[in-house]
Parts: C-alpha cells; sequence; structure tokens
C-alpha cells in the first residue's frame, strides 16, 4: 500500500483559510428575541435583535445595512426588510470613518396576524452588513442569519 502526504506548505495553507473562515462567522453575533414570547392573534409584539461585534471590529454607516425578515404566514411586518436609518440606528463618527452604534438592541414592531395558526412557530431573518476593521485595513461584505421561536395563542387579542 502506497501512502501519500501532503506538503507542509498546502497542509498550512488550509489550516490557515479555515482559520480565516471561521473567523468571519465570529465578526458578528445576532441573539434574537421576541416580546411577548407568548402572543395572541391581533397582537403587537417585537423582534429584539441584540448585535455584538468582535474586538476592533465595526460595521459600516454605508453601503446599506440591513435587516430582512424570511417570509412568516403568522406574523406581519409593515415591510420585509428595514435599513439603519429607517431604524434610527445612530451613526457615530471618528478620525477613521463613520459606524452604527450597535451597543443598544435593535427593536422591530410587529403585528400577530388574524389567521395565524396556533402553536409553536420560527422567524427567521439576516442581516446585510458591511464590516471594517480600521487597525488592519479590510472591509468585507456579509450576512448573519437569525431565528427565534414564539407561540401563538387561538385567541383574538381585545385591548384593555
Amino acid at each position: 500500500m502506497r501512502k501519500y502526504t501532503l506538503p507542509v506548505s498546502f497542509l498550512s495553507l488550509f489550516i490557515f483559510s479555515l482559520f480565516l473562515c471561521s473567523e468571519e462567522e465570529e465578526l458578528v453575533k445576532i441573539e434574537s428575541s421576541i416580546n411577548p414570547k407568548r402572543l395572541a392573534r391581533g397582537q403587537i409584539g417585537k423582534a429584539i435583535l441584540k448585535i455584538t461585534l468582535a474586538e476592533g471590529i465595526a460595521i459600516s454607516s454605508q453601503p446599506a445595512f440591513v435587516i430582512e425578515f424570511s417570509p412568516n404566514n403568522e406574523i406581519v411586518f409593515p415591510k420585509n426588510f428595514f435599513t439603519a436609518s429607517e431604524l434610527k440606528i445612530e451613526v457615530l463618527e471618528d478620525k477613521k470613518g463613520e459606524y452604527l452604534n450597535l451597543k443598544n438592541p435593535i427593536e422591530i414592531p410587529f403585528t400577530i396576524s388574524l389567521n395565524a395558526k396556533p402553536g409553536s412557530h420560527i422567524l427567521e431573518g439576516k442581516v446585510k452588513y458591511f464590516a471594517r476593521s480600521w487597525n488592519e485595513g479590510w472591509c468585507l461584505k456579509s450576512t448573519a442569519k437569525f431565528s427565534v421561536s414564539f407561540f401563538t395563542r387561538p385567541s383574538i387579542f381585545r385591548k384593555k
């Protein structure tokens, strides 16, 4: 039986590329939640996104930062996607450039459809962004996905 060995340089390059791929995934972390977690049909709730950035990373204010929601029959949003300016995310500026202030959670209101089926559901979406590292001199266009479960009641919400 003949053994094959990879050259050390090829192996090093492969390991380095795996490291880069794992680094890209860790640039932006999204924690998503829905408040309240259990909703009646016709009730208003909020999708809440807490975005955490890796050390030394900033999210550029231009080109557009966009939050998109996948189609969902149980939740009605005013529209499918939202930009940083529509969400009134503060733009900060320093000597290096402009970037978004993502320290506070992003809250996006919605209404539970009157035709929503009772039970557990999942809301999915993605955030499109341009990450920057001014110290390392690069920028990267990327997308981070998120999902969150919620529960709809069979009752219709009545204002008190």
